[in-house]
């Protein structure tokens, strides 16, 4: 049976230690993945030359994670994206929730799934390294309610440059909303190297969601085409992001939620595909979810001081988060997030690494 191997990666500041696992397969990727937080911390890829390199953005040090505001490489819980007001009404009872972004919830909150050291088990078998993780939000954390007991598995088969997420979460007591997504950031070019402007994006999505001033979402459904939005055929990230457009301008970029094309509904379908030009990598995601949150770095400023020391500088990476929409607990129009005791959730995402 394969294993990932494991090291020590530190203590949290109220002394709970953390590990580092480490998943390899036979064709040049390597995933290195951390408890605190479910974190992604170093993601090796190939390019078109066979030159490895770390294509997503993070830090050197698990003080730096637990102190961070970015978000980089995590698991995002109980939900991800906004909740307005830091509230939402289910069963006729108000939930408050703990506010972190103005007067709205952001990822799940103050102390979110981002900053729990979550319990970890090989998982692994012959066909590839597999790693799981397991954490039990209890009734009333950072607002939300219920008990609910969540199970990610990362899983690298031997031979595909494929990275799976698989998230399952039952709840106990009480409904609950859930919405979990990664939060990598990536550049494919190597973290650190340059900006995402030239990296060519395809999303799979012929509306999106618009947002207000605050980035909650208006509950309208916007058609994208002829817009800096449409990203139907391959465009390069930066060709619209500067645009005279009032959602451009509220996100200082893009930051907004796309509504996939889904043949079916919770089908593995295909979301997005990125390619950068420079160094040949492609990025395919294929997801369950019904949206996709494509986020431009437009908040990277240069004083984020990344791995070996780099700063990580505007538009210098971009994330692509399969999601429920933000805000659904408060708009019955969107996919619900509700879950219920005695239910199952489930989804997957696939990020599928190649070059050109």
């Amino acid at each position: 049976m394969l294993s990932p191997s494991s090291q020590p990666y530190g203590t949290t500041q109220p002394g709970e230690p953390v590990d580092l696992y480490t998943l390899t397969n036979r064709t040049g990727m390597e995933v290195a993945i951390m408890n605190y937080g479910g974190t992604i911390v170093s993601l090796r890829v190939p390019d078109r030359h066979g030159n490895s390199d770390d294509v997503v953005l993070g830090y050197d040090k698990l003080e730096d994670y637990e102190r961070g505001q970015s978000f980089f490489g995590a698991t995002i819980g109980r939900y991800a994206n906004r909740i307005a007001q830091g509230e939402f009404i289910l069963g006729k009872k108000t939930y408050r929730l703990a506010r972190n972004d103005g007067r709205n919830t952001l990822h799940g909150g103050v102390k979110g799934f981002s900053k729990r050291v979550w319990i970890a088990k090989n998982d692994s078998g012959s066909s590839g390294h597999a790693l799981r993780l397991t954490y039990l939000s209890k009734d009333g954390e950072e607002g939300f309610p219920g008990n609910l007991s969540v199970t990610i598995t990362f899983s690298l088969p031997a031979d595909d440059n494929e990275l799976h997420i698989d998230y399952t979460a039952t709840a106990d007591g009480k409904d609950t909303v859930l919405n979990l997504t990664n939060h990598s950031y990536f550049n494919l070019g190597g973290a650190g190297k340059g900006d995402i402007l030239t990296h060519q994006l395809r999303l799979c999505a012929q509306r999106f969601t618009p947002v207000d001033a605050t980035m909650i979402p208006t509950g309208e459904f916007r058609n994208i085409a002829g817009t800096p939005f449409d990203f139907v055929r391959p465009t390069a990230v930066g060709e619209h992001i500067d645009a005279d457009n009032e959602q451009l301008q509220y996100g200082k970029g893009y930051d907004h939620n796309w509504v996939l094309d889904h043949e079916h509904a919770s089908s593995l379908d295909l979301a997005a595909e990125i390619y950068d030009p420079e160094s040949g990598r492609t990025l395919v995601i294929l997801t369950t979810e019904p949206g996709i949150q494509f986020y431009a770095g437009n908040f990277l400023d240069g004083t984020i001081r990344g791995k070996g020391g780099k700063m990580y500088k505007h538009r210098s990476a971009f994330c692509l988060e399969t999601q429920h929409f933000p805000d659904s607990p408060n708009h019955p129009e969107f996919p619900s997030t509700v879950l219920k005791p005695g239910q199952r959730f489930h989804s997957s995402t696939v990020y599928r690494f190649s070059v050109r």
